[in-house]
């Protein structure tokens, strides 16, 4: 019965309008080195990854960009809680108190004007074994890189900006401009600030200058409040990095929040909102974002789509006890 629905989402997704259709998807290698040193086995190859839904006269398409996994989770991930509450939060949403896995999903949105997407992923065989699926599920999805006018950027860790430029530095998006939040420029732009980063994160400054240097001329910045599209208005929700931000869609009586990384795993981040990651800049505020905007979320039964969900990485929000529940789409009625 799973199998069988799964089969009909993905037959009803793939029957919407989209930009010129191609059908190809690429096959994954086995990792080679390091990775298959360290015991990394590749996920078995797919249907292609990508759900499609209608936000009033809009089309969005959701667009799995792979998984990558991380190491223990109990031990330095969650930096307020203590390893017994993470492994029964894990263990409460059947999830693996090892590896645990890192989807990463890209949204993309055809306005009828043009196509948005929400930043760029992670860069085809660039980062962690497992990712780099955007490209071809890009070509299953029927969307050309080249019909992308904007690419809206929630921030700049490398899991979202990396995917701009290939591994040679060419641009990816080559007519889209891209728009990028100031608070988040003027930030890791200037390299003075090093000292205010988490260490593991101080690779940014160089990626930034590097993902974003070959679109200069077409780069703009937004502030919390502006439309950065037509239908698309950022809102600033600052703390996992100093300019992190969110976008508000509507288009006639609908309306979509696209959350980036807000919340990571709902299971962990959603259910204990005030719970700080290691990624997190300012975790405290974090926190305060993340129960700001769910609350929001919640209170209007809006949709969502979150960059670290499970695939198809879309859902709805309720409140339940201190934190909030996830509720991905299928599973709740349009009427």
């Amino acid at each position: 019965m799973a199998l069988e629905r799964r089969n009909l989402i993905f037959a009803a997704t793939a029957a919407l309008a989209a930009p010129a259709l191609v059908r190809s998807a690429g096959a994954q290698s086995a990792p080679t080195g390091a990775a298959a040193a360290a015991g990394v086995v590749p996920p078995l190859q797919q249907a292609p990854g990508f759900y499609r839904f209608k936000l009033g006269e809009f089309t969005v398409t959701m667009v799995h960009d792979g998984s990558g996994v991380r190491p223990n989770p109990l031990q330095g991930f969650i930096l307020n809680a203590e390893a017994a509450q993470v492994e029964a939060a894990l263990r409460d949403g059947a999830l693996p108190t090892a590896n645990l896995p890192n989807p990463f999903t890209v949204t993309f949105i055809d306005t009828g004007r043009g196509v948005v997407a929400f930043d760029a992923g992670t860069g085809a065989g660039q980062l962690a074994p497992g990712t780099g699926l955007l490209p071809r599920n890009l070509q299953a999805a029927g969307i050309d890189p080249a019909a992308v006018t904007l690419v809206a950027v929630s921030h700049f860790h490398a899991d979202h900006i990396t995917g701009l430029t290939t591994r040679e530095n060419g641009v990816v998006f080559p007519n889209a401009e891209v728009a990028v939040p100031a608070v988040e420029w003027a930030f890791w732009s200037d390299e003075s600030n090093a000292s205010r980063a988490p260490e593991g994160q101080r690779p940014t400054f160089a990626n930034t200058k590097r993902r974003l240097g070959p679109y200069q001329a077409k780069m703009r910045q937004y502030r919390d409040g502006e439309e950065v599209a037509p239908g698309v208005r950022a809102i600033a929700a600052y703390g996992h990095t100093p300019g992190h931000s969110v976008f508000h869609v509507t288009s006639g009586n609908e309306q979509l929040f696209v959350m980036a990384d807000t919340s990571s795993r709902p299971d962990l981040f959603l259910r204990n909102p005030h719970w700080q990651s290691v990624f997190d800049v300012d975790g405290a505020m974090a926190a305060e974002t993340r129960k700001r905007l769910f609350g929001r979320i919640a209170d209007e039964r809006a949709r969502f789509t979150a960059y670290h969900f499970n695939f198809p990485s879309n859902g709805y929000a309720t409140r339940m006890g201190d934190g909030f529940r996830f509720h991905p789409a299928e599973w709740v009625s349009s009427t």
